[in-house]
């Protein structure tokens, strides 16, 4: 699809959407008012308020729905459900020992397609119960340690208890894997701070007889010193942070076979100092980060991503997993700014010879077909748009399902790819956003979607099934292979609602289409003029506007618009699922192609008669507190009251590996850090800003705000601070509720 057939589907989408949202009447005076209890996550009416749900499981080709206390055979053609069990039948199937009986059956599983065998967790164990003989075939006795991972083929769970790594294997002998395990070495768990796609630091053979597992020697990380308020006496409790620049952990991957009983650890490339060179000397691409760690089909090998410290050379690695010997580099891609690989590969279920890859090279995330060798077969997918998401293989068709938002760039659609020539055919073409779960087989797709005045649908949709797209607004695939499980109704229908909307501007390169969206008071009257926010993020790995229920819209400008305001969103380049070129558009300067384009933004308020340019706020968290305080600083006459959260004030006080792919070292990119520090230029304040942090932010550590308002001191401005103890990035329950009652008390107080 070229990119003009795009854009004519931008507007051929949003244009009647906006027109149906503004066409809706007006909710009567009668009809209710939100709370920031309603609204906000930890509130009491919180769960009242979202969407109607129902959760789902699959069991082999089956679905299952689970509920607290039931689980029913879900008939795939008509959606007519059939009790399978019932929470009083498993708790009696397990006897009178109330400490083991099951609390609930929301997490059941059922991980053999042809065996009537549920998996459930108890206080006490992880167990598994034959629910027509009504027996427990197998249970363990660790549930609840951290990091527990357990293997459906060989019964074998991976944990960590006590800083070190065990093993229980399926007669529930205990291996320990580990013995010098502390805060300083860690087993087992996430490396690399999450970065690359790490959510985890274990990772079992298809057959559950061999575990790969991180081995993370961070004793030569610096600690920052958190402290624990709430004891008599107050606590050291240390985080250890590695900042950009600085020394960081070093990473190994062991390989566990449990029928030795023995570990090998891959025989990675070694650096001979723990400092990085940064002067372009070969000890430089000498990879430091491992990545999506996958296994062959037989468990006799494992590859993985390998990244150099400058994070722009990139090799796919193939290791023996007996001996740990580095067999062979399979790919290799670079680039003059960054690669970040995401994903493992993955085998086609029908071929352990050949591998699906996915990449950015070619300017979006696609997918490419190789063998085992390392030789490319064939490019899968292609063009102006991006895979979002792998969700398996249909073995019996030779197909790949994605998610993709080749239709439109908000839109996420379900598609089977053909392994063969690359064929695509879309599985469902209802507007808006999908994601799927897909069963065993590949047979059948579990799809959840919303659009901007569909709250959720939940449907089967075959895979087999495709057409060439055919978009409708009814909320229902019209491919005619799908069956309709659930179509929630509106659960804001007796409140008062805001009026939401969606459209495009130019970015600063005058090219770029950007999107945004905009919300405004229910009894919006364009005769009017509206104090305004805008509300920004604007960093990687994010983006604030799809085309799913309200336009992806949060629910604190619900709170906003109910209270009188405009609040306006704007997707600059730097965020995700627009390519490469647009996310690396900001590359080694964070902020500030970002407040180009969000002036863009501002640009375009200055047309609509209704926003008052005399009463504009801005308010963001984490990367968009330093957005807020950015813009703050730098166009102090067009900002009057911010509020920024959790924000960055200098790359330099960041962790490494994600503010060196986006800004390289200090010593590497002085200009850069000098230009997007927010220490200098804390004598341009000029308006109210309040700014929030968790007291013991382990993300963005307190330094930041901190060195700020030091900065702001010796300036003479007045910035406003508040923390919240205890809390980290992100305030946790009731604290929530809290944090956003302040943030609107801010603006009411100095924009309103």
């Amino acid at each position: 699809m070229t990119m003009m057939k795009i854009k004519q589907l931008a507007t051929a989408i949003l244009l009647p959407l906006t027109f149906l949202l503004l066409s809706l009447p007006m909710s009567s005076q009668d009809k209710k008012l939100f709370t920031l209890e309603d609204l906000n996550f930890g509130g009491n009416n919180y769960y009242n308020l979202q969407p109607q749900n129902k959760w789902y499981t699959w069991w082999g080709d089956e679905l299952v729905r689970t509920d607290v206390e039931e689980c029913y055979l879900v008939n795939k053609k008509t959606g007519k459900e059939t009790l399978l069990f019932t929470l009083d039948d498993v708790n009696n199937w397990l006897g009178s020992d109330d400490t083991h009986h099951v609390r609930a059956l929301y997490g059941a599983t059922f991980p053999y397609p042809e065996q009537s065998v549920v998996a459930l967790g108890n206080v006490k164990s992880f167990l598994l119960l034959d629910f027509k003989s009504h027996e427990v075939v197998w249970q363990d006795s660790i549930s609840g340690q951290t990091a527990n991972d357990w293997n459906e083929t060989s019964r074998a769970t991976a944990y960590v208890e006590d800083n070190q790594l065990f093993v229980l294997d399926a007669k529930g002998l205990k291996h320990q894997l580990s013995r010098d395990g502390s805060r300083e070495i860690v087993y087992g768990q996430s490396v690399h701070r999450n970065e690359f796609g790490i959510e985890k630091g274990t990772f079992w053979s298809p057959d559950g007889q061999r575990l790969a597992f991180y081995r993370m020697d961070q004793s030569m990380v610096k600690d920052y010193p958190q402290v624990d308020i709430f004891p008599r006496e107050a606590t050291y409790e240390p985080d250890k942070y590695p900042m950009a620049g600085m020394t960081s952990h070093t990473v190994m991957v062991g390989i566990y076979d449990l029928k030795t009983d023995r570990t090998v650890y891959l025989q990675t490339p070694v650096l001979n100092d723990t400092a990085i060179p940064v002067d372009g000397s070969p000890a430089y691409n000498i990879p430091v980060y491992f990545t999506n760690i996958a296994w062959s089909p037989d468990g006799k090998t494992v590859y993985m991503f390998e990244l150099n410290r400058d994070q722009n050379d990139c090799r796919l690695v193939s290791y023996d997993a007996t001996t740990g010997k580095r067999l062979k580099e399979l790919y290799r891609e670079q680039s003059d700014k960054y690669v970040e690989p995401m994903n493992p590969i993955q085998f086609l279920p029908w071929d352990a010879d050949q591998f699906v890859m996915q990449s950015q090279r070619d300017g979006y995330n696609h997918l490419y077909l190789y063998n085992k060798e390392g030789k490319l077969l064939r490019q899968l997918t292609s063009g102006p748009w991006v895979v979002q998401k792998v969700l398996g293989f249909n073995s019996k068709k030779k197909t790949i399902i994605i998610e993709a938002n080749q239709y439109h760039p908000l839109h996420r659609q379900l598609y089977s790819v053909s392994i063969a020539n690359g064929k695509m055919a879309q599985l469902t073409t209802a507007d808006g956003v999908h994601h799927g779960t897909l069963s065993a087989s590949g047979n059948y797709v579990l799809d959840r979607h919303s659009a901007p005045t569909q709250p959720r649908n939940i449907s089967i949709v075959s895979t087999s099934s495709g057409s060439t797209p055919s978009p409708t607004v009814s909320g229902v695939s019209d491919t005619g292979k799908t069956t309709l499980l659930l179509q929630a109704g509106d659960p804001w229908q007796d409140y008062q609602q805001p009026i939401f909307e969606c459209g495009t501007i130019k970015a600063a390169d005058g090219v770029t289409d950007l999107f945004y969206r905009m919300v405004k008071p229910h009894d919006f009257d364009p005769q009017k003029k509206y104090p305004t926010v805008v509300y920004v993020y604007g960093g990687p790995h994010a983006h604030n506007v799809e085309a799913s229920w309200h336009w992806y819209s949060r629910s604190w400008e619900t709170y906003m618009a109910q209270k009188g305001y405009i609040i306006f969103i704007l997707d600059n380049r730097g965020s995700e699922y627009r390519g490469r070129d647009f996310e690396q558009a900001t590359f080694r300067q964070l902020g500030q192609i970002e407040m180009q384009d969000q002036m863009k933004g501002v640009d375009y308020l200055r047309t609509l008669p209704y926003i008052d340019m005399e009463r504009l706020g801005v308010h963001g968290w984490s990367f968009g507190g330093f957005m807020t305080i950015s813009l703050m600083l730098n166009y102090p006459d067009v900002f009057k009251v911010g509020v920024a959260g959790g924000p960055v004030i200098d790359w330099k006080w960041y962790e490494v590996m994600y503010g060196e792919r986006y800004m390289d070292t200090p010593q590497q990119n002085p200009e850069g850090y000098e230009k997007t520090s927010l220490i200098n230029k804390a004598g341009q304040l000029k308006g109210r800003l309040q700014i929030i942090t968790g007291y013991n932010d382990n993300t963005v550590v307190p330094q930041h705000c901190l060195s700020f308002l030091d900065a702001c001191i010796k300036a003479g401005t007045h910035p406003d601070f508040f923390a919240y103890p205890g809390e980290e990035h992100n305030m946790r329950g009731h604290a929530s509720v809290h944090l956003h009652e302040r943030i609107t008390r801010y603006f009411e107080d100095y924009l309103k």
